[in-house]
């Protein structure tokens, strides 16, 4: 059984560092571990089946990765930064395909116009779930599923563009 938890977790991790940036100082196994640590402590919550415990762990490592992508914009603020002449820098990196920063708040913004899109967006982009798991999940029809889905998309994406 763990053997199944662990490989999903891994699974997870590898999507969500996938669209991080490419010199991520966390690694798959260790936003695992710090996962696992916090669903462990999850004592309240009963585990009905696998689309659960996806959403579960998909909104743990969520809020890792957030807090990760924080301290590291706080130590770009003057931290432990280490200043660098750029005649000495190679080539510069580049930015992050996702600002994982801007979808947390993006979310959080969605969440108190509507929680259950919120979740939705939460399941499908960050868990991975299919459209037919989150249905199941959330008890409501694959359709109302897939029309809240595309609006949150679309809202995300103005949102985000700086329109909203």
């Amino acid at each position: 059984m763990v053997k199944l938890v662990y490989d999903e977790l891994r699974r997870l991790a590898r999507a969500f560092l996938f669209r991080e940036r490419a010199d991520h100082t966390l690694q798959p196994t260790a936003l695992v571990h710090e996962a696992y640590l916090r669903l462990i402590d999850q004592r309240q919550v009963d585990w009905t089946n696998r689309a659960q415990f996806v959403g579960v762990a998909a909104v743990m490592m969520r809020r890792i990765l957030v807090n990760h992508a924080r301290d590291r914009v706080a130590d770009k603020r003057g931290g432990e930064a280490t200043r660098v002449s750029l005649s000495l820098v190679e080539c510069i990196g580049t930015a992050p395909s996702v600002d994982l920063i801007a979808v947390h708040d993006a979310l959080d913004a969605l969440e108190t116009i509507d929680g259950r899109k919120s979740r939705i967006v939460e399941l499908k982009f960050f868990g991975g779930l299919t459209i037919a798991e989150i249905a199941e999940l959330m008890q409501l029809s694959p359709a109302t599923i897939e029309r809240e889905w595309s609006f949150s998309r679309a809202w995300l994406y103005d949102v985000l563009a700086g329109g909203a």
